[in-house]
């Protein structure tokens, strides 16, 4: 079969069972890999739980994740196991069904009942599907491992090991149409194009994350910055405070408009003592949480979080991705996302473990709840992997 470069390990595996003509092995990988259906959009569209085979002579052609082409708007892809195609397939379906065909490891597969009998059995001793998550997925062919895009790429790389995904995919599919539409839906209420560069921008402008957050950091760091070394909390406490007290009362004083001049009215106290008492107690948070990133490792002995709008940029580069693989954007869009993701993370971080850090502080301001549960553990193991595992991006793709 001559050398070949696989786009994934996915491909790699298909040829190493193939050139061995281990087609039992051929099957186990199938059996733990999603499988993607072209489909046409519009019947998408108009029935999006049923899919359709759409036969080129006597086969039926599926691709494997690392095999998929560039999106297209009118052709979308739904993913499917091979057991699903076991329990569907009718005498008059075609006669094989054509695994990554015109590839070096394109592989015919005849469909009579003793063929789908052994595809169930194959997919009833396969141990998990998909890519498997926590760990870092890359393609070799077919999506950038060096320079600026590869750089903005590999911002979104938390969100990529945490959900098992290729993490330089830019020609994103994801799982499928139908999953990264309802992806989306469920957890931005995204279903219009005009609804995803809405939130597209608000990430890249770092307007999604709390206000209140950048603004105690942002105090700390001028702080930093003005005495050259750590901050004491209590120190900071104080700053923060004088900082609100100052913006209530020049909000209370009188404006020069083209109108004449404006007389505010003073804010209630009870609402600026809130605001005091609320960012002394988020100053807690984030010093307790930093507490705990040092010791994890997540901090040096010394260190301190910049930013959280870190987990906006990060999440930013997902989401030029999502909506390519939602066909609300183009890829030309998702580039220019991605390249504005990478850019936007370099302004303000210093270093991906700086990058990392800020952005993990946001995720878990947001969902942990000082708990170190679940949300906690899951980003800690991401950020370990993605700062030690050899294959990471991190390690291969310099901050500058």
């Amino acid at each position: 079969m001559g050398t070949w470069t696989a786009p994934s390990a996915i491909e790699r595996e298909l040829y190493e069972a193939k050139s061995a003509g281990a087609w039992d092995r051929y099957l186990d990988v199938l059996a733990r890999s999603e499988l993607f259906l072209p489909q046409s959009r519009a019947q998408v569209d108009a029935e999006p739980t049923h899919a359709r085979f759409h036969p080129v002579g006597h086969s039926l052609p599926v691709y494997t994740a690392g095999m998929l082409p560039v999106p297209t708007p009118e052709t979308v892809f739904v993913r499917q196991r091979l057991s699903w195609f076991a329990g569907v397939w009718e005498r008059r379906d075609p006669a094989y069904l054509a695994v990554n065909p015109g590839s070096p490891v394109e592989a015919y597969l005849s469909t009579g009942p003793a063929d789908l009998a052994r595809w169930r059995a194959h997919a009833d001793a396969a141990t998990g599907w998909g890519l498997p998550v926590g760990e870092v997925h890359a393609l070799h062919v077919g999506g950038p491992l060096h320079g600026p895009v590869a750089r903005g790429l590999a911002v979104g790389a938390h969100l990529s090991v945490t959900n098992g995904e290729f993490w330089n995919a830019l020609a994103y599919h994801g799982g499928g149409y139908t999953r990264e539409r309802e992806r989306l839906r469920k957890w931005w209420g995204i279903t219009t194009r005009e609804e995803w560069l809405d939130v597209l921008h608000r990430m890249l402008n770092a307007e999604i994350v709390s206000p209140v957050w950048e603004f105690a950091l942002r105090v700390r760091r001028i702080l930093a910055s003005d005495f050259a070394g750590p901050v004491d909390a209590e120190h900071w406490r104080h700053a923060a405070e004088a900082s609100l007290r100052r913006s209530a009362e020049r909000a209370a004083e009188p404006q020069l408009t083209p109108d004449g001049v404006t007389v505010a009215q003073p804010r209630p106290t009870a609402e600026v003592e809130g605001e005091i008492t609320g960012v002394h107690r988020l100053i807690g948070r984030i010093t307790r949480y930093e507490q705990r990133f040092r010791a994890d490792g997540l901090l040096p002995e010394d260190g301190y979080v910049r930013s959280v709008e870190g987990w906006d940029v990060g999440r930013a580069s997902q989401m030029a991705r999502w909506g390519l693989g939602a066909r609300y954007g183009t890829l030309e869009e998702a580039e220019r996302a991605v390249l504005r993701a990478g850019e936007a993370a370099v302004e303000t971080y210093r270093t991906w473990a700086d990058f990392s850090a800020g952005y993990l502080l946001g995720r878990c301001l947001h969902f942990d709840e000082e708990e170190f549960g679940e949300w906690y553990d899951s980003s800690l193991a991401t950020h370990l992997t993605l700062t030690r595992e050899p294959a990471s991006p991190w390690l291969n793709i310099p901050w500058k």
